[in-house]
Formats: C-alpha cells, sequence, structure tokens
C-alpha cells in the first residue's frame, strides 16, 4: 500500500472545524452558571467550584478542564484560576465584561444558523430582525450586551474628533441601542448633548443605561424607524454603530443621505462595521458575519471599505478615512463639507 506523505493534508483543522460550536457554548454555560464569578473569589477545585454554583463535581470537571483547553482558565495541580483574559472581560462586575454577549451566540443566533441550508436554497432568511415586528424584541434582549465591545471605539472616536474641546456639541446616535455611542461621547465634554433614534421598544434600554451613567438628562429620545425618524439638524457628530450591514446596499445609501442632511457644516459621521478585504477573502470573522447577514436580515452583507467609501462620497460626504480602533474592523469617519 502507498503510504500517505508526511507533509500531505490531515483532517486536524476539519476536526476543529467540527467542534467549533464547542467552545461558545461552554463559556455560555459557565457564565450563565457563575463560574468565572466564582473563580475571580480565588482558585478552587471542581468540587468547591460546583459546590459554589450547586452543580457537580463531574460536571464542573469537564467544563473547566475544557476552559483550560481554551486558554480561558489555568490550572496547578487540581486547582482552576482565571487567566488575565477571562479575569478581565469574563467577570461580570468588570468594566469589560463580554459574558452576555455568548449568551447572544447560543440563544439567538446558533439556532438560526442551524436553517442555512434553507437560507441558501431559498434566499429567505431564518428571521429578518431589520424590521421593527421582529427586530424589537431581538435587539432588546442583546444590544446591551454589546456595550464593552464599542465602547473603547466609541473613545477613540471622542479623542480623534476632540470632541473634549469642541464646547456645546449636538450628536446624531443611529440605531442607538444600548446607548454606547452617545454615552461616550457625550462623556467627552458636559456640554455635548446626544439625540439617539432607535426603535420605542430599543430605546426603552438605551434610557435606563443612560440613567445608569448619570446622562439621561443630556439625551434627547426619536422613536422610529431609521428612515421615517427625525434626525433634526445641525449635528457635530452622526454615529452609526454597526447598522450599515443589516440595511443592506440601497437603504444605506438612503440613510447616508438622510445622515448627511442631519449634520451640520463640517460635521463628521463615524461608522463602526465588520469591514472585509476589497476581494473578500478575509479576515474569516467578517465573512462569517457576511454569512450571519444572510440568516437573518433580507439583504444585509458585510460591505468593504471601497463600497462604504463610494456610497458616503455618493451622499456628499468628503475626507473619507479610516480611524485605528479597538474594534474588529478600523472606523469609517468622512466630513460634510
Amino acid at each position: 500500500m502507498t503510504q500517505p506523505e508526511s507533509n500531505g493534508p490531515t483532517p486536524e483543522r476539519l476536526m476543529q472545524f467540527a467542534w467549533g460550536y464547542a467552545a461558545p457554548i461552554i463559556i455560555s454555560t459557565a457564565v450563565n452558571l457563575g463560574v468565572f464569578d466564582q473563580l475571580d473569589r480565588g482558585p478552587g477545585t471542581a468540587a468547591e467550584v460546583a459546590a459554589a454554583i450547586e452543580g457537580t463535581e463531574r460536571g464542573a470537571r469537564g467544563v473547566l478542564n475544557a476552559l483550560v483547553g481554551l486558554g480561558l482558565l489555568s490550572k496547578t495541580g487540581d486547582r482552576y484560576a482565571l487567566t488575565p483574559e477571562s479575569a478581565t472581560f469574563l467577570v461580570s462586575h468588570k468594566p469589560g465584561y463580554y459574558g452576555t454577549f455568548f449568551g447572544h451566540m447560543t440563544g439567538q443566533l446558533i439556532p438560526k444558523w442551524l436553517q442555512l441550508d434553507d437560507v441558501v436554497r431559498t434566499g429567505n432568511p431564518a428571521m429578518s430582525v431589520n424590521s421593527e415586528g421582529n427586530g424589537t424584541e431581538f435587539f432588546e434582549k442583546f444590544v446591551e450586551s454589546l456595550f464593552p465591545i464599542s465602547y473603547r471605539a466609541a473613545q477613540t472616536v471622542a479623542a480623534n474628533l476632540r470632541l473634549a474641546e469642541a464646547g456645546a456639541a449636538s450628536v446624531l446616535d443611529l440605531a442607538a441601542g444600548s446607548g454606547v455611542w452617545g454615552i461616550a461621547l457625550a462623556q467627552a465634554g458636559p456640554a455635548i448633548r446626544v439625540t439617539a433614534v432607535d426603535w420605542p421598544g430599543v430605546l426603552v434600554v438605551t434610557k435606563r443605561v443612560a440613567g445608569r451613567f448619570g446622562l439621561e438628562d443630556r439625551f434627547t429620545f426619536s422613536p422610529g424607524d431609521l428612515h421615517e425618524a427625525d434626525f433634526g439638524s445641525g449635528h457635530r457628530v452622526a454615529t452609526l454603530g454597526h447598522i450599515l450591514h443589516s440595511e443592506g446596499e440601497e437603504r444605506s445609501k438612503a440613510l447616508l443621505c438622510k445622515t448627511f442632511a442631519a449634520l451640520a457644516s463640517g460635521g463628521t459621521i463615524a461608522i463602526a462595521e465588520f469591514v472585509p478585504n476589497d476581494e473578500r477573502t478575509g479576515p474569516p470573522h467578517t465573512l462569517f458575519f457576511a454569512v450571519n447577514m444572510l440568516v437573518n436580515t433580507d439583504a444585509g452583507d458585510a460591505f468593504t471599505f471601497a463600497e462604504i467609501s463610494a456610497w458616503l462620497k455618493e451622499a456628499g460626504f468628503v475626507n473619507v478615512r479610516q480611524l485605528e480602533a479597538p474594534a474588529p474592523s478600523p472606523l469609517i469617519l468622512a466630513d460634510k463639507p
């Protein structure tokens, strides 16, 4: 028999892909049961963690060992401890907490992704989340979990635009969600006011989070669909935090034109998106996200910088540029002449 070449392909990567669903489910379970919060109090054995979370030692040990394998816990003897990564992002009382994002993945996204065969065959999404009827419930459940993902990026925008030196200024926060963009920009100066636009049900979350930061009195809330709601006028900054991907090309172009009209001369639009390269060959997470739009929207996609740049120029914007930030992709900024 011919022996396979030692440098030939192996199924190792395919086996890793086959178990790709395991990581978010294991992390979500550990978050839900309070494993990371418990270990934040100090290292512990599987038996000690099991007792604290009111689980079984066998179950705790299996999840704890898997988290060690994922690099989210360390293990010395029979005692488990947090790593710097899990201590920063998976402990519920820490400001950078990402834990609830995994509940969004396992509870809302994965079940719909299991319908991908039918989505590809029919061209119809498993559920269209960019319509108010379906979208309000969908976004109400997870927008707050996205706050830490965008907060530092929003602070980067505030610093880049020197809002701390701007004095009185108006910010238009479109598809406000948790309010993270408006909140971070409002924190740059006491005279900054925010107009937050979103569906009425989602604005309930925006108000709650703004209130938690002591900023609700600096927000004006404009309920409604982005293409129908009142944007006002004369804004210094407009933010579109992860919304173009769900709108699709034609609605995105119309939204950029409407936003242009709402800005003051010299105003800036700041866009956060998952941006693939021009050939759409990477980065992988942006290509996965494009499929997520196939599953969850009628016309959504992940758009390249060249595409978004062309839409901005068509709407009248100038000086289209990218801003490096702690975000999945560089932010996109452009100015109104």
